[in-house]
């Protein structure tokens, strides 16, 4: 995914872009009756009774601005819900929703179509035939606003909900998961051993790598007839002394600002090209259930189960002619182990006292070292030990031990 094109889905993903466009697309809806206003007949205003339009816009802008209102203070109130009850992480997804967005959109597209009907009604500027283009307008804004309102009601039954938030962020954190699946590193090839030490680059930035655009480093490569091989990938901490990448040619100050700004670095993590980080909110909202002051078993054994299904995406077979796209880079590959400990360690830690939560982790690792994966039974082998030493110091009985015992067995 090139630079531009990650940029535009980010700014497409604003709150604000979509409501604009809803906004621009009311204003030219109302603006219509103008222009079509010499193709249509003046005795059809008299036959369809478009002459009411007037009141119906007066009541369409009243009602458009207080769904709108009520609707912003719904949205707001459902961040703070989920942020509180599971992470603040997961109102960044809540945010960027199509559904909610598309509702909200249409609410203010709709008040500024009304409002521009009426203002232009009162300057007598449609007359007789543009108001049977407008009173026609007016029927199919309803017909959207009465779709978009059920479509509304539904979505807000399970708006910022506990299970909402696991969905979502499930769903997030599969889809960067199967992309890492497709292309094990980000289309490149897999950097193994120390890169080259001819000359390397550095970030200006201090925060958080989000994204690469290994195109612009497969071109910027080829073109210097050398190799690019990168130290940082995404979702990790980068500085200004740290290398993001290393060359094995001597590149001059335009290669080294291109392969700078191929690297996008901001002040946090990004789901898109971080399977961790997807991994590690849905084992935040599991630590936050098992808190003292949620006490919530019930959520966190339903997210070893969303973790379990986004972790056995890494295991299913692949094609591995398909991987390599960019065969002049070289990224480092996903370790299994990082990715076992975002998502277990936490919960182990968390849940250690609970004996529900131990039993389920020992059998979601059991699950998981049963895949067809081969670093994956190490790594579940390894949480299941780290978990049991826990789930020693914390359950008071020799018989719920026994039990973490038995399980962790089966792992060997």
């Amino acid at each position: 995914m090139s630079r531009l094109r990650w940029l535009i889905i980010e700014i497409g993903r604003r709150l604000w872009v979509r409501a604009t466009l809803f906004a621009v697309a009311g204003i030219l809806t109302a603006a219509t009756g103008i222009v079509l206003a010499p193709l249509i007949p003046a005795d059809w205003s008299v036959k369809i009774g478009a002459s009411s339009i007037g009141n119906v816009l007066e009541i369409l802008a009243s009602s458009m601005l207080a769904v709108t209102t009520f609707s912003l203070v719904t949205m707001v109130s459902a961040y703070a819900t989920a942020s509180s009850a599971t992470t603040p992480r997961v109102a960044d997804l809540l945010i960027q929703d199509s559904s909610a967005q598309n509702a909200l959109g249409t609410f203010v597209g709709s008040f500024l179509f009304s409002l521009v009907g009426i203002i232009a009604l009162n300057a007598g500027v449609y007359g007789d035939s543009g108001r049977v283009v407008l009173f026609v307008g007016t029927i199919g804004i309803i017909g959207v606003i009465v779709l978009t309102l059920l479509a509304w009601i539904d979505l807000l039954a399970r708006f910022g909900r506990v299970g909402d938030a696991i969905e979502r962020v499930e769903a997030a954190a599969g889809h960067a998961v199967r992309a890492r699946w497709k292309h094990p590193c980000i289309g490149g090839r897999m950097r193994i051993g120390p890169p080259p030490t001819v000359a390397s680059v550095t970030s200006t930035r201090i925060g958080y790598l989000q994204h690469i655009d290994v195109d612009t480093l497969e071109r910027l490569a080829c073109l210097a007839g050398g190799e690019i091989h990168v130290d940082a990938i995404p979702g990790d901490f980068v500085d200004t002394i740290v290398p993001l990448a290393w060359f094995d040619f001597v590149p001059d100050d335009k290669v080294l600002e291109a392969v700078r700004d191929a690297f996008n670095v901001c002040e946090q993590r990004s789901f898109d090209q971080d399977p961790r980080f997807g991994v590690i909110v849905l084992s935040e909202i599991a630590s936050k259930a098992l808190s003292p002051a949620i006490n919530d078993p019930g959520t966190a054994i339903a997210t070893l189960a969303a973790l379990a299904r986004v972790l056995a995406v890494l295991a299913d077979p692949r094609d591995e002619d398909s991987e390599i796209l960019h065969p002049h880079v070289f990224i480092p590959p996903l370790a299994i182990e990082d990715l076992f400990n975002d998502a277990f360690s936490p919960i182990s830690e968390a849940g250690a006292g609970t004996l529900a939560v131990g039993i389920r982790l020992q059998k979601t690792l059991r699950s998981l070292s049963r895949l067809a994966h081969p670093a994956f039974p190490a790594a579940a082998r390894q949480q299941s030990q780290l978990a049991l030493g826990r789930a020693r110091h914390a359950l008071p009985l020799e018989e719920d031990v026994a039990k973490i015992e038995q399980l962790a067995a089966a792992l060997g």
